[in-house]
């Protein structure tokens, strides 16, 4: 009996649909969190509704979940909304806008859990929600964020939500953090401001576009503290975000 106390059975819905065993009291193996504290309306609802498709998922032993796969396309029809994304240095309004952000997250909390990350891709520029070199982004049926679990026992990821937060815990049947990160950066490139010519200002008038941000190349190491691996460093990614040019409506000629 003490057996059956010790480990309970969830059946699995998706994939193979195999049974998978969970430890009855399960530890956090990693977690991380991200504010919400300076975006928009549409972004904080598109960024909980992805958390909340994640929120419960199971990673069975060298199974390797997919974001995109388990969140599902972020269109209207599904409860996401039109929210500011960036595209091509500006920032425009398109379907689940802050998407990102949840995928960015999860991936920092499966970097200290220990998991595998089998694809992640860096945005064109760094984000502020994370550091750099610390961003997942994704993009419907193109660009994915790829974990697989390389334990011998089953992960669980849960997802907490706040008023101005969401975070991600990584769930298992040992104690974390399982490894540390750092983040290494290098040299920085300034930004350069750009005047754009607005007829709706008047001469002289100003209006700022986009704010601008620096250019940095960074790399992102892992030290496992336990497990097999307790001791070792792993360089996670190399990634060089350009200078994202302040862009200035100007009046007049």
């Amino acid at each position: 009996m003490r057996y059956f106390k010790v480990l309970i059975l969830i059946l699995l819905v998706a994939g193979a649909g195999a049974a998978v065993w969970l430890p009855a009291r399960e530890h956090v193996l990693g977690s991380y969190m991200t504010s919400l504290h300076n975006r928009t309306a549409g972004q904080r609802i598109n960024a909980e509704r992805a958390a909340r498709a994640v929120d419960g998922a199971v990673i069975a032993p060298g199974q390797t979940f997919s974001f995109n796969k388990t969140v599902g396309s972020w269109t209207p029809d599904r409860g996401y909304v039109l929210a500011p994304v960036s595209y091509d240095g500006e920032m425009v309004v398109d379907w689940g806008g802050g998407v990102c952000q949840t995928s960015s997250t999860l991936y920092n909390a499966a970097l200290i859990a220990g998991l595998e990350v089998t694809q992640r891709h860096r945005h064109n520029w760094a984000p502020q929600y994370v550091p750099p070199g610390r961003d997942a982004a994704v993009a419907q049926y193109t660009t994915d964020l790829c974990l697989r679990n390389p334990y011998d026992h089953p992960v669980r990821l849960r997802a907490v939500i706040r008023e101005k937060s969401i975070a991600f815990e990584v769930l298992g049947n040992m104690t974390g953090p399982v490894a540390a990160v750092e983040c290494l950066p290098g040299v920085t490139v300034p930004p350069i401001a750009v005047m754009k010519s607005d007829a709706s200002l008047a001469a002289g008038q100003r209006r700022i576009i986009t704010r601008g941000q620096p250019g940095v190349r960074v790399a992102v190491y892992r030290t496992y503290l336990q497990g097999p691996r307790a001791g070792q460093r792993e360089l996670v990614s190399r990634d060089a975000y350009p200078a994202l040019n302040q862009v200035i409506a100007v009046g007049g000629r």
